[in-house]
């Protein structure tokens, strides 16, 4: 029996209970590579939060302990959390469940970068919660669903630079939660992969379309 998921906002705070321990695989500041957790959350940070010489991750650990995260997947952000956007998408047997929030302020175009001086920074933060169970490949190919569905999102949303139009930011990060299973293969021929593609793809285009919107963009 697959178990209710929950998204609740208190900022500065964005969690995302899983229903359920699972195995999730990420590149998350707090607990990054392949864990299990309960929750994956987001923390919101201003300048002020934070300075160039303090100890980002142990004053984040701090935070987090505060909460009784600290055994959560989390991500920092300086985007607003209560404009994180939502979406479900099942097709067949699989629903996939994801969360996102995005800032493109720092946008980059994948082969180059841009030259910044440490203001402006924005990221795309994506939590994707499946129920279908994965093995170690089935999660890692899964993480390259997401990445491709947000790039599509990103190209599509037509943010021009200098050097093209831009496929994500330099912060990017994904976290992608499943129980543990038998599917290894979850490629865009699969069930999962056109699940995870169109929840991941449709709350991107929605936190993107937002975010331009609010800076004056077309």
């Amino acid at each position: 029996m697959d178990h209710p998921v929950n998204t609740k906002l208190h900022r500065p705070w964005l969690t995302f209970d899983l229903g359920a321990e699972m195995q999730v695989l990420s590149w998350a500041i707090n607990r990054p590579g392949l864990v299990k957790a309960k929750q994956i959350v987001w923390r919101e940070v201003r300048d002020e939060d934070l300075s160039l010489d303090m100890d980002v991750l142990g004053w984040l650990q701090g935070e987090l302990a505060k909460q009784g995260f600290e055994n959560d997947v989390a991500f920092l952000t300086s985007r607003n959390v209560a404009r994180f956007a939502e979406c479900t998408a099942t097709v067949g047997t699989t629903t996939a469940h994801c969360v996102v929030t995005l800032g493109l302020s720092n946008a980059e175009r994948v082969g180059q970068r841009l030259a910044r001086q440490g203001a402006g920074w924005g990221t795309i933060n994506i939590a994707m919660r499946l129920n279908s169970g994965l093995t170690q490949a089935g999660l890692i190919e899964t993480s390259s669903i997401a990445t491709q569905a947000r790039t599509a999102a990103v190209i599509d949303l037509a943010l021009p630079l200098s050097g093209g139009i831009a496929t994500g930011t330099g912060t990017d990060c994904i976290a992608i939660a499943a129980p543990e299973g038998v599917n290894t293969f979850t490629g865009l021929h699969t069930e999962i992969g056109e699940a995870v593609g169109k929840a991941v793809y449709t709350a991107t285009t929605h936190a993107g379309r937002e975010w331009k919107t609010e800076m004056g963009l077309r």
